[in-house]
């Protein structure tokens, strides 16, 4: 299995266009030590050829573009992108799909919810249906194995709990338990977990975790209280989904036992300090055996 991580930036991506915090200010500068970052983007390939994207960024454009092996091999409209898809309804997870409209059949999949929540009543992604076969969505069922086509890969949504983004109307359609997954890809017997938004550690999450070979897991926030220290009216990490790195019940403490397990943060805030590869909290996460995940980086398993 090929992996390349096309973005791994948090919503905004760093440095984000409207702040002004230590970290976005002395990237503009450039005197901070770490690197840019678009937003959380991840493609695999079981033979190099078809490739499938873990959600749709809004960076998704340029990522592809900036990807050789995702571009257009051969005159006319084609592209070796075969599917997406969805861990989750957020507009971070979702709104690159707007930019895969130019009338290519695409193969989407999620969980039913997640697919009442994006298409139901929303006129935007109307313009992926111009055409009969445009998008074609596959519900599936969290926690069963479902083969891609194209490809000797497999892959499961596995349930994490955590809710719709606010702009989802509620509905019957829009089951809780289905709002918010981790996307799990098999290939022979090796493995990979991607968790670009974690709301709670749970100890059957870490049992299943504990069987994967990489795992790729929320980064957003070093803190619990990081967005109160920026700004006095922001919300706590466990707020908005996302359990932090440090502190108790943090990822570094709940997940220090996958010692056999290559662990990596992704989907990093622009307010993270762990960004700073010159710092403590940078420091910290390597020395527990962590790596931070950049634009560009690739996995092989």
């Amino acid at each position: 299995m090929r992996v390349k991580i096309l973005g791994s930036g948090a919503g905004g991506a760093f440095p984000q266009w409207n702040c002004g915090c230590s970290n976005c200010r002395r990237l503009r500068l450039g005197s901070f030590h770490g690197s840019a970052r678009s937003q959380a983007q991840v493609a695999v390939s079981g033979d190099g050829e078809a490739w499938f994207l873990l959600n749709a960024s809004p960076d998704l454009r340029y990522q592809i573009e900036a990807t050789p092996e995702l571009r257009p091999r051969d005159m006319g409209r084609n592209s070796p992108i075969r599917g997406v898809i969805l861990s989750g309804a957020d507009l971070d997870l979702c709104l690159g799909l707007l930019l895969l409209r130019e009338w290519h059949s695409l193969q989407v999949y999620s969980t039913a919810g997640v697919r009442a929540a994006i298409t139901g009543g929303n006129r935007f992604f109307s313009t992926l249906e111009r055409m009969p076969g445009q998008l074609n969505w596959q519900e599936v069922d969290q926690g069963t194995a479902h083969p891609f086509q194209c490809d000797c890969l497999r892959f499961s949504l596995l349930p994490l709990g955590g809710h719709y983004p606010s702009w989802v109307a509620s509905s019957s359609e829009c089951p809780a338990e289905q709002a918010v997954s981790a996307i799990a890809i098999e290939t022979g017997s090796q493995s990979l977990a991607y968790l670009p938004g974690l709301p709670r550690v749970t100890p059957e999450l870490v049992e299943t975790l504990s069987a994967c070979d990489v795992l790729l897991i929320d980064g957003t926030f070093w803190s619990e209280e990081e967005l109160i220290q920026v700004e006095p009216n922001g919300r706590r990490a466990s707020e908005i989904g996302h359990v932090p790195m440090s502190g108790s019940g943090g990822t570094l403490e709940a997940l220090s036992d996958l010692g056999g397990v290559r662990r990596i943060y992704i989907h990093i805030n622009n307010t993270n300090p762990v960004l700073d590869e010159s710092g403590p909290e940078y420091r910290a996460i390597r020395e527990a055996g962590w790596e931070l995940a950049f634009d560009g980086m690739e996995i092989e398993l």
